[in-house]
């Protein structure tokens, strides 16, 4: 579960937009991470998968508020994947149940602190009580303005472009109204802006079926620490590393979007 520990909360941004402070150019507005390495962890210190899942989850609220205080509006993190189906019965149950365990503990707190929760992934194959929890965290947090946090919860980046088309041609859209902007309208993402930085810890080098279109042209970013490991140095690390980017787009350098 998320870490239960008396800490600061996260700061609320003032609801004025006159009022808010522009992010800086070198503060990404979305950050993405593939958190990976709880397994890897867990082995490491002689304990069980579960444990080791339990402790990278744990460190979601630590890495939230670090994230939050640094001015990153939007955070969405790879949870669950829908090829992680395929792993043991054994672990997916406990994924599920440390799920359930965080919703039901988490939620009100988060609102309380001004967090937006959504979900973005599949909903109809999770456990009922899980699925309940997350509908319920979300209704609950609709409207507050601090950091987003997307959970990608059973997700995966090439169903959800599938599941988009399937939408598309069941609304029989004709084919010349068919652009870029109109599949953003259909993917899980579509009121999300796209990711700037995409952060994969435990050294991995793939974006294992994550969010494949939205990060066209994300900046990249890959650690060797493994989540549960993952803190605010490595928050700053990442966006000294980001700051440091010149984003293109495929244009020639200096040329205007």
């Amino acid at each position: 579960m998320i870490s239960q520990t008396s800490e600061p909360s996260i700061s609320k941004p003032s609801t004025d937009v006159a009022e808010q402070k522009p992010i800086r150019s070198s503060v990404p507005n979305h950050v993405a991470i593939i958190m990976d390495g709880n397994g890897r962890w867990a082995s490491e210190h002689c304990l069980s998968r579960t444990d080791g899942h339990r402790a990278g989850t744990e460190n979601i609220r630590r890495i939230l508020r670090a994230f939050s205080d640094r001015g990153v509006r939007y955070l969405t993190l790879y949870a669950f994947s829908t090829e992680n189906w395929e792993r043991p019965t054994e672990e997916v149950r406990a994924l599920m149940l440390i799920m359930q365990e965080v919703i039901l503990t988490e939620a009100e707190r988060l609102h309380g602190e001004g967090v937006r929760l959504v979900h973005i992934g599949r909903l109809d194959r999770l456990p009922a009580e899980v699925r309940q929890g997350i509908l319920d965290a979300i209704e609950m947090t609709k409207d507050n303005t601090g950091i987003t946090v997307a959970l990608a919860y059973d997700y995966g980046g090439r169903s959800e472009i599938v599941e988009a088309v399937k939408a598309m041609v069941a609304e029989k859209i004709p084919v010349d109204q068919i652009d870029e902007q109109l599949i953003d309208r259909y993917l899980y993402t579509a009121d999300l802006p796209d990711p700037d930085l995409v952060i994969r810890t435990a050294g991995e080098m793939r974006l294992s079926n994550f969010l494949l279109w939205q990060a066209a042209y994300a900046e990249y970013y890959s650690t060797s620490t493994f989540w549960p490991d993952f803190d605010e140095l490595d928050v700053d690390k990442a966006l000294e590393a980001y700051g440091q980017r010149r984003r293109k787009y495929g244009r020639v350098e200096g040329q205007q979007p």
